[in-house]
């Protein structure tokens, strides 16, 4: 009788296991795979057949036909389609043209024609249009236009499954996730089926032309697989990979790992001349080594404010507060209380602005910002609190006051170091952008050629000298800019994970643009295609909730789970007006709009219960207000005896959130529902977690999933069934019970 009690109690021990997803192949018998019988329809993804564009997507033709006795030597295609990079156009006819494939959507473009941006593409000098085949034109942000081209989505059954992309077959937390994309209402069952067993799918996403279905295995471990589904008139496919090779297979090796420490974090990013002043006695430094000394062309000099002055038209740039690194250290326990596990430093590296952008020496800590010794010691006490750091990388272009380039400056073609820089007359004057390429012809910013080798080893030793020092990660300034980014960054994450495996590699990349997050170049892009494109756009009111989860579709789509989990997700940052602003809450300088308060907190609780690690930037969770347009009026320095005690309640609490709930901690997301301005998904990967966000003016009532769900935010009160009504302009956290 013992016997027998011990045996079934070892049964449901193994059951448990099983059922809690701790699977390993030593428990899962392998069988050999095989095709079943049956009428099935067979669809092969990868037979070779280059005439035609993929399944999912449509050939479209850009043409233009110059205007007579025009001299064109060179065309190109520039398009949110490619990241606007240059898609050569060939010349048949008299006629440049190009025929690429996209998917169904909408498309902005210009031509670039002999070198140069075409600035309208509705009205060529002769008034006509310069692709009158466009859809229609929109304006370009810098006083110009766009063209844009609507693609209509092809007939037919559509699927799309590349075992090669993380967005259809990743490892993350510990899973390994498989994925397919069709078209909506294409699918209406579908299996995996493995030679470690059968799993079934679910619908994850959808948006106006797609869906994405998914399963996740609780193991990772090598597998052939193939995909089997069923339509809505019960018509039945298998998805195969070719037609002498049909199984897809999966090696078992985890090739582009999630960095989890980002995955369960919360980030906070700092100014650090206008975060907080610890020494006053390195203040008077900023200014010795300003470009201002430097630049010929400036008579301007810089100043050395108070931490209270008024904002002056050298503000962005020119106008130094003092904060340094002892002033950060001393915050350590307040940013620990909002829940922060890392931050994000803009440039603190030996430069010629507030910014620090135009470095002068990347092996060199700014005097300005203190000593080595004092940044040793923040960041050892940045780490006894759990809290990482991450430093600001430039690698596209220095400061006038770089060593080398004044080296070049003076010396010319005798220089050892003329070739690190794109120089196109000399001598010249330090500061005239047009004797030498700089970062959007800004004379201030000239561009490093990192095609030669010796720049390329500079700049990397630079990021390895740092990590070694003591940071935890990277972030790259403007990485689309160089000359040879994909060689440059495939080097640098390759050096950079050899010896820092769990290193984070993050890119300012403000579009939606998977090819950055392969598991070659970054862990994850900076997400304003997340952050200010979609979320930021629905806290406003832009969009209902259909069209907005229809966005998160999208992009929850483009990218591998594990991308997504790695997210770095941030609504505003050094580079945009303050959160509050954004949201209508008034000007710098002002009290904060009660409706744009809870328009933030809506937001911001949104962008907590996203996967991925949520960013601050500093001074956003006390309420502070300032427009980008008033002298970057965002950046002034965070006045610490004013505060909006709501905010940073608020603030706290979400930091708070996020420990207490995994499920917001982990990479699985899945959609609900969408109704009048309610957006809801599921967080966790057994659906645990509820969140519904409200962005009308009026309650919204919201069928709830079978059983019971606990709110445990913004209170903890309340157990509902069956259905909730969803109050105007909030987000709510509901638990299973």
């Amino acid at each position: 009788m013992e016997k027998r009690h011990l045996s079934l109690i070892f049964i449901l021990l193994i059951l448990s296991v099983t059922f809690a997803g701790c699977i390993t192949q030593t428990n899962i018998k392998t069988e050999t795979l095989v095709l079943p019988e049956g009428n099935y329809t067979t669809i092969y993804l990868n037979e070779k057949d280059t005439s035609q564009c993929p399944a999912s997507k449509v050939p479209v033709t850009f043409t233009y036909m110059p205007p007579k006795n025009e001299s064109i030597t060179s065309v190109s295609l520039r398009g949110s389609f490619n990241d606007w990079a240059e898609w050569p156009m060939q010349k048949e006819n008299g006629a440049w043209s190009i025929t690429v494939c996209l998917e169904p959507g909408r498309y902005e473009y210009k031509f670039f024609i002999n070198g140069e941006w075409v600035k309208d593409m509705s009205s060529d000098k002769y008034g006509n249009p310069v692709d009158p085949e466009a859809d229609e034109y929109v304006d370009d942000g810098f006083g110009g236009k766009n063209a844009v081209r609507i693609v209509e989505g092809s007939m037919g059954f559509v699927l799309e499954h590349n075992p090669g992309d993380p967005a259809y077959l990743c490892v993350a937390d510990n899973r390994t996730v498989v994925r397919f994309k069709t078209k909506p209402g294409q699918v209406q069952s579908a299996v995996l089926v493995t030679n470690l067993g059968e799993y079934e799918m679910s619908l994850q996403l959808w948006w106006g032309s797609g869906e994405m279905w998914r399963v996740e295995l609780p193991f990772v471990e090598p597998i052939e697989y193939y995909i089997k589904l069923t339509t809505p008139d019960n018509e039945e496919f298998l998805v195969l990979n070719t037609s002498t090779d049909a199984f897809f297979s999966f090696d078992g090796s985890n090739d582009f790992p999630q960095v989890e420490w980002v995955s369960k974090g919360v980030g906070y990013q700092i100014f650090p001349d206008r975060f907080n002043n610890g020494d006053p006695s390195n203040d008077a430094l900023a200014l010795q080594t300003d470009e201002f000394w430097f630049n010929e062309l400036i008579e301007d000099r810089p100043i050395l404010s108070n931490w209270s002055d008024p904002i002056t038209p050298l503000h962005c740039c020119h106008q130094y507060f003092g904060g340094d690194i002892r002033g950060i250290l001393e915050k350590l326990d307040y940013l620990q209380e909002l829940g922060v596990t890392f931050i994000y430093l803009n440039p603190i590296f030996l430069a010629g602005s507030a910014h620090g952008y135009d470095i002068y020496d990347y092996y060199r800590i700014d005097p300005q910002f203190g000593t080595e010794e004092e940044l040793k010691l923040f960041l050892e006490e940045a780490h006894k609190r759990g809290i990482r750091v991450i430093f600001d990388f430039v690698p596209n272009h220095s400061g006038i006051g770089h060593w080398a380039f004044l080296d070049v400056a003076s010396r010319g073609k005798e220089s050892p170091y003329w070739n690190w820089y794109f120089i196109q007359k000399w001598p010249f004057k330090l500061g005239d952008g047009k004797a030498y390429i700089g970062w959007w012809g800004i004379g201030s910013l000239p561009k490093l050629n990192t095609m030669n080798p010796e720049v390329k080893e500079y700049l990397i030793g630079a990021a390895l000298y740092w990590l070694d020092f003591g940071f935890d990660g990277i972030r790259v300034d403007v990485p689309n800019e160089l000359i040879n980014a994909d060689e440059f960054f495939s080097e640098l994450r390759q050096r950079v994970k050899e010896k820092h495996p769990d290193a984070y590699i993050v890119g300012e990349i403000w579009q939606l643009s998977p090819k950055w997050v392969q598991g070659d170049k970054f862990d994850s892009l900076m997400n304003y295609a997340l952050g200010r494109d979609i979320l930021l756009n629905y806290a406003l009111g832009t969009w209902n909730g259909e069209r907005t989860l229809e966005l998160l579709g999208r992009y929850f789509a483009s990218y591998g789970e594990n991308v997504v989990a790695m997210g770095f997700n941030l609504i505003s940052s050094h580079d945009t007006s303050r959160l509050l602003t954004d949201l209508g809450g008034g000007r710098f300088g002002e009290n904060p709009k009660p409706e744009a308060i809870e328009r933030l907190k809506m937001l911001s609780t949104l962008l907590y219960s996203l996967p991925g690690a949520p960013i601050t930037f500093q001074g956003d969770e006390r309420g502070i207000l300032g427009e980008k347009e008033y002298y970057d009026a965002h950046r002034y320095p965070i006045q610490w005896d004013k505060v909006n005690e709501e905010v940073l309640t608020h603030y706290r609490g979400l930091g708070m959130l996020r420990k207490r709930i995994p499920a917001l901690t982990s990479s699985a997301i899945k959609f609900y529902t969408a109704k009048n301005g309610v957006i809801a998904f599921f967080r966790g990967h057994e659906n645990e977690v509820l969140v519904l966000a409200n962005n009308g003016k009026t309650s919204t009532s919201i069928v709830l999933p079978p059983g019971k769900w606990k709110l445990v935010w913004p209170t903890e009160e309340g157990i509902f069934e069956g259905e909730i009504e969803v109050p105007p302009v909030i987000t709510l956290v509901l638990e299973r019970e």
